[in-house]
């Protein structure tokens, strides 16, 4: 059996059909059958063919047939024409040229060929071992790049957190001088205003003795003249003024009386040691709760921290209530809503912020007395509420038939900025019944707790909408519900889930970090976070506020 497959094995077939070889043409140096033989010869009968039995076949080179001499084949080259002849050419049109046998130039370039062969095979190795080489340092290259695109992003964070540090103390400069000097003046006023008050006391009290016959009332006059000469001055305070110089691309200064600020140019590795007390923290494996406070607040609906052990919360009523981290009330505002606050929050200086939706008015409140900051346009009635680090206040507002909402950053009472409509003109915040409650990030994205559309929208500070999230928690039953928002140091974006009863953690890029889903939030709707890092939650149905630790 092997021997039959071997023979089968070593069957030459003819070149022109599928039958077994019998003839052989040496001038053409083709395998031929009988069949095969006269249609070989008439397909190239200009040729002269020999045809001998297969097993008497000589290997010899094929040449090509004359183009000028039928019945020929070029068996040598000529050199001057560097063009195959045969041997009728060389008497004639070719005759007297330097003619070279073709089988010598065939010999030659075979080994010429051989020799290239054999070198190009041996550096076959040589170049996979490169192209590994290369995939190598592609990879490394690959890294080393993402690695430079995260350090360039870990220091444009520390640039901005630098340049923060610069204005709040610059912020902080400014408060303290304006409080320094309007106590001044306030107390200068004081005592012109007393003293005034004093001097026409006294003008009626001598105009009466002028008046009197009784020698007693002129004689025990008491002169007050040398007193009400001597008038308060109004104090000449030095008006600050707020200095700055840019110089492109090498430096930034700013100055406040003696305070001074310059951000210059310097090199990565220099700008880390310059920030390297910034601190970083970490996310715990697991949050805690530290503390649980009762209030008495039914329907608790918002939460907004002052300082590391106090809060301001409302529910659904006018009141709005300061306590401690122990249950104890603090202080009372009854707010001007008709029914209550759409949303609170407190300034840098801890000063309370509210939204009073119907009469269309954003109201702080300043040692007890309320006054209003920002009155909306007609038509709109503000809700969620945010105080920048800058100062601005970020206020959320829709229209009166709900249908619309947009963003709008307000520096006093003037409006820097509206936000409502994406790139292609599509509104980016769905209208609805629900308040949008709106945030700031660490690197100036706008943060949104868009409840209506159950997502949190974030755009960048120019309005251009960076991503949405409206994920399920790992394991939550319920779609998204989201509530109040909020951010942390860390930039970090924290958002309540009240259907799912957690809070959801993001980055700043809307990546999914953790879930807080072991504290025992029932039906969690407010969220704040204290001087000390710590959440405060507040439960809608218990009007209980957990204060949660999540960071290291």
């Amino acid at each position: 059996m092997a021997t039959a497959t071997t023979q089968a094995q070593e069957l030459v077939m003819c070149d022109l059909c599928v039958k077994p070889v019998q003839q052989f043409c040496n001038s053409c140096q083709v395998g031929l059958c009988e069949n095969c033989i006269n249609k070989h010869v008439k397909s190239l009968k200009s040729m002269k063919h020999d045809i001998v039995p297969f097993t008497k076949r000589t290997m010899q080179l094929v040449f090509p047939q004359c183009t000028s001499h039928s019945h020929q084949r070029c068996e040598v080259h000529c050199q001057q024409c560097d063009v195959p002849v045969c041997i009728k050419c060389i008497t004639g049109l070719h005759k007297g040229h330097d003619i070279v046998d073709m089988a010598d130039i065939i010999a030659t370039k075979r080994e010429k060929i051989k020799k290239e062969t054999e070198e190009i095979e041996a550096n076959i190795p040589k170049n996979t071992a490169q192209d590994k080489g290369t995939e190598n340092k592609i990879s490394k290259f690959m890294a080393l790049y993402t690695d430079l695109q995260k350090q360039a992003n870990d220091h444009r964070n520390q640039w901005h957190l630098e340049v923060d540090n610069i204005f709040n103390k610059i912020e902080s400069l400014i408060q303290s001088l304006r409080d320094h000097h309007i106590t001044t003046l306030k107390s200068c006023q004081s005592q012109l205003r007393s003293q005034n008050s004093s001097m026409i006391q006294t003008v009626q009290e001598n105009k009466e003795i002028l008046k009197s016959n009784k020698v007693s009332d002129v004689n025990n006059y008491k002169s007050k003249l040398k007193e009400y000469r001597n008038i308060p001055q109004i104090p000449d305070l030095p008006l600050p003024s707020l200095q700055t110089n840019t110089v492109q691309g090498r430096e930034l200064s700013i100055e406040l009386g003696e305070y001074k600020a310059t951000l210059t140019q310097t090199s990565l590795s220099s700008l880390t040691d310059d920030v390297s007390f910034l601190s970083v923290k970490e996310l715990l494996v697991e949050a805690k709760v530290i503390a649980n406070i009762p209030t008495n607040v039914e329907n608790l609906c918002k939460v907004a921290c002052v300082g590391s052990d106090k809060a301001w919360i409302n529910g659904e009523d006018k009141i709005i209530t300061r306590v401690d981290i122990h249950g104890a009330v603090q202080d009372t505002v009854t707010s001007t809503c008709e029914t209550f606050p759409n949303d609170i929050t407190v300034t840098r200086q801890g000063e309370l912020i509210y939204s009073d939706a119907n009469n269309r008015m954003v109201n702080i409140v300043r040692d007890g007395k309320t006054e209003t900051l920002i009155t909306t346009p007609k038509g709109w009635h503000p809700s969620g509420l945010c105080c920048t680090r800058s100062g601005d206040i970020l206020v959320s507002m829709d229209t009166t038939d709900g249908s619309h909402y947009k963003i709008v950053r307000y520096q006093g009472q003037r409006v820097i900025q509206e936000i409502d409509k994406d790139e292609h003109g599509d509104p980016i915040y769905q209208g609805g019944v629900y308040v949008v409650y709106v945030v700031e990030n660490n690197n100036g994205d706008i943060v949104v707790s868009d409840i209506n559309a159950r997502a949190v929208v974030v755009v960048d500070r120019a309005g251009k909408v960076r991503f949405r999230y409206n994920n399920k928690p790992p394991g939550g039953k319920e779609s998204f519900g989201p509530n109040q928002i909020l951010t942390d140091s860390m930039g970090h974006i924290i958002v309540v889930d009240e259907f799912n009863n957690c809070l959801h953690i993001l980055d700043q890029n809307g990546q999914f970090v953790r879930c807080v889903d072991n504290c025992e939030l029932e039906y969690p709707t407010g969220l704040s976070v204290d001087s000390e890092g710590r959440l405060w939650v507040g439960l809608y149905n218990s009007g209980e506020v957990k204060v949660i630790q999540y960071l290291k």
